[in-house]
This record gives C-alpha cells, sequence and structure tokens, in this order.
C-alpha cells in the first residue's frame, strides 16, 4: 500500500475500532493490523482483517431480517424500533445500498474498498 492509501486505510480501522456497533473479533482484528503496520507481520495482519471483516459486514437484506426477528427486536430496544429499523434497511436498499449503514458497517465496507 502507498502512503496515502495507508493512511486512509488508518482512518478508517480507527472509526472502525470507535464505531459502536462494532464486534470485539472485528475490533481486535483492527487493533493487531494498527498495530502491525510497518513490520513484517502486516500482511499477515492485513489478511486477518480482511478475512474477519468479511465475515462481519452486514448485508441490508441481512439488516431487514434481524431487524424483523425476535433477536432484532431484543437488540433494537422493542418491536417497534426494531420495525423502524427494517423500514430504514427497505430505504436504503431502494436507494442502492448493498450492506447496513451502522457506523461498523459504513468503516467495514470502506476498508474492503481500500483493500480491493
Amino acid at each position: 500500500m502507498d502512503d496515502r492509501k495507508t493512511a486512509l486505510m488508518k482512518e478508517k480501522v480507527n472509526e472502525l475500532i470507535e464505531a459502536p456497533t462494532c464486534c470485539e473479533e472485528a475490533r481486535a482484528a483492527a487493533k493487531a493490523w494498527l498495530e502491525a503496520c510497518g513490520t513484517d507481520k502486516e500482511a499477515d495482519a492485513l489478511n486477518a482483517l480482511i478475512a474477519e471483516l468479511k465475515e462481519d459486514i452486514v448485508t441490508v437484506d441481512g439488516l431487514i431480517a434481524f431487524a424483523e426477528s425476535e433477536a432484532g427486536a431484543s437488540v433494537f430496544g422493542g418491536a417497534e424500533a426494531a420495525k423502524g429499523v427494517a423500514a430504514h434497511g427497505r430505504e436504503i436498499k431502494a436507494a442502492g445500498a448493498k450492506y447496513c449503514d451502522c457506523p461498523a458497517c459504513k468503516a467495514v465496507e470502506a476498508i474492503l474498498v481500500i483493500c480491493g
């Protein structure tokens, strides 16, 4: 990665780490990559980060399905709130979104684009 790309990558990785919707596994992989930057372990850490992020990113269809489930109602603070999340998911899908637009998924999507 060139310096500009690395700087952008670090910015997005830090956004991911700070995202309240980031899972612990993604946060740990992101921190490991930051720690490995500039070392001989950087490539392996990047591969591990990308693999983790590909597992974690939520498609917009996945967001809608989760929001419409009992587990989604529990996570989103009740059935009415979950209905709102599902409706939001349908709105962003209609606008062309492929992935959830929570802070973590937005950062993940940007990281995956940077890494090609």
